[in-house]
């Protein structure tokens, strides 16, 4: 069954797309735009590229950290050039959520924007990376530190690509799923596979369409991610993004519940929400806090001191000039493991034939 969700910015607005095989109406969307040739930047192996219907310049991709640079951004726009690709043309990414940040970017900057189409791979990137306009890449002193605003003009989420998912990258994209239940979402826990990727991408959406560039609602979709970032980089990406954010969430809970925004009842619910999903909940046992919380000052929320998207009465909504200390008591209460057993190391409460018949 094939679900469209609209993300409405006026005359910029797009479609997403969901459901098997809809990566095959790529050649339709090409066709729309007027292009007369694609460059298609791949993580996938060829035969899940599907064809453009244009001159199309094929060009291989790793998913990952590694390549979330600004010298990957320019090696893409060397080979825009050598291929005589003009603004008129379009760029197309077939991979995970690193994927479609770095080849944003590249078509956010190349001829100062380029039309770009999303094809995501990873259940990560369906559900988050790949909807709603952002792309960054890293510096070696944080995570996605350099970025542009470049909406698409398509998403096609094709779930078949989720049937040839190892389970850990399920659970990476898991992490991002169970995050919504407290930025606005109705409870997911009972839902397929499928129906929660759509409930996913209608959520972020709505916050999109009323804040296309983070200046209020939009830092909701960041739940989690203040911990979660930090902890990614000091565990040198050892730790995938969806694992990092779901113990940033848990992180989350507790921390609100420290500064009285939530009672104790909702601050276990933060726990129980993660292990449904079979995500990781301790912090890593070799990181100190103090190495965590200088990390999080570089988080592009702390204008004025720590600053944290935190649960409360009337929701989710960003804090401000979180004290340290209390951060660091937080830190230091919560639960600790290997990190070899807090990477990769829970139960992944979706399989794959699940993924493959959403």
């Amino acid at each position: 069954m094939k679900r469209t969700v609209p993300v409405r910015l006026g005359d910029r607005s797009y479609d997403v797309v969901i459901g098997p095989g809809v990566r095959t109406s790529l050649a339709g969307v090409v066709q729309r735009l007027g292009a007369r040739k694609a460059v298609v930047v791949s993580a996938r192996p060829a035969e899940w590229v599907p064809e453009t219907g244009v001159e199309t310049l094929l060009l291989s991709a790793r998913d990952g950290e590694q390549d979330k640079t600004l010298s990957t951004v320019q090696a893409l726009c060397g080979e825009f050039v050598r291929f005589g690709l003009t603004r008129s043309d379009v760029v197309v990414s077939c991979g995970g959520g690193t994927t479609t940040d770095v080849v944003g970017l590249a078509a956010a900057l190349y001829h100062r924007g380029v039309a770009v189409v999303h094809l995501p791979t990873s259940l990560l990137a369906q559900v988050d990376a790949s909807v709603g306009g952002k792309t960054a890449v890293n510096l070696p002193a944080g995570k996605n530190l350099v970025g542009a605003y470049w909406q698409l003009s398509a998403v096609l989420c094709d779930t078949d690509y989720l049937s040839t998912l190892p389970r850990r990258e399920m659970l990476n994209g898991l992490g991002e799923i169970a995050r919504c239940h407290f930025i606005g979402s109705v409870d997911l826990r009972g839902l397929s596979l499928a129906e929660q990727i759509t409930a996913s991408v209608t959520l972020k959406a709505s916050i999109v369409e009323v804040d296309e560039r983070d200046a209020g609602k939009r830092q909701l979709l960041n739940y989690g991610h203040t911990l979660g970032h930090a902890l990614e980089t000091a565990t040198d990406f050892a730790l995938r993004h969806g694992e990092a954010v779901a113990i940033g969430t848990v992180f989350a809970g507790r921390l609100a519940g420290a500064l009285g925004r939530i009672d104790r009842a909702r601050v276990d619910e933060h726990l129980a929400v993660i292990q449904h999903y079979g995500l990781p909940v301790a912090l890593t046992a070799d990181i100190e806090p103090e190495v965590l919380v200088r990390q999080m000052r570089r988080d592009k929320k702390a204008i004025n001191g720590l600053a944290f998207v935190l649960d409360g009465r009337a929701g989710a909504e960003l804090v401000s000039d979180v004290p340290p200390d209390l951060v660091t008591r937080v830190l230091d209460q919560m639960p600790r493991e290997r990190l070899d057993a807090v990477a990769g190391g829970a139960a992944v409460p979706v399989s794959m034939a699940d993924a493959a018949t959403t």
